[in-house]
């Protein structure tokens, strides 16, 4: 194997392996939070070197920020949420013109 080969697929796995975070990321959203605190905790051990229980602070998940505005619609202080403030608009079907 040349030295081109082997950077060309070591390339190639870091862009499939960067595809699958962000997809699992978007389409898995609690899943991958949960992984990643799982990871977090794991590395934030104190028997880990320093190095990595800062890498395991740093992986932390951040928690969702709820308020007015955030869309939660889980309190009773007559926030409205974006989906609440959208008018319903009826679908208008057209018909080809004929050639």
């Amino acid at each position: 194997m040349t030295p081109f080969l082997i950077i060309q697929a070591i390339v190639i796995s870091l862009a499939v392996i960067a595809s699958l975070i962000y997809a699992c990321r978007r389409l898995m959203p609690a899943t991958s939070q949960r992984v990643q605190a799982n990871l977090a905790n794991a590395l934030s051990q104190p028997a880990r070197p320093a190095l990595l229980r800062k890498l395991g602070g740093q992986l932390q998940p951040t928690a969702a920020a709820g308020g007015c505005g955030s869309g939660c619609g889980s309190c009773s202080t007559g926030c409205a949420t974006s989906a609440q403030t959208v008018e319903e608009q009826p679908l208008k079907f057209r018909e080809r013109p004929s050639e």
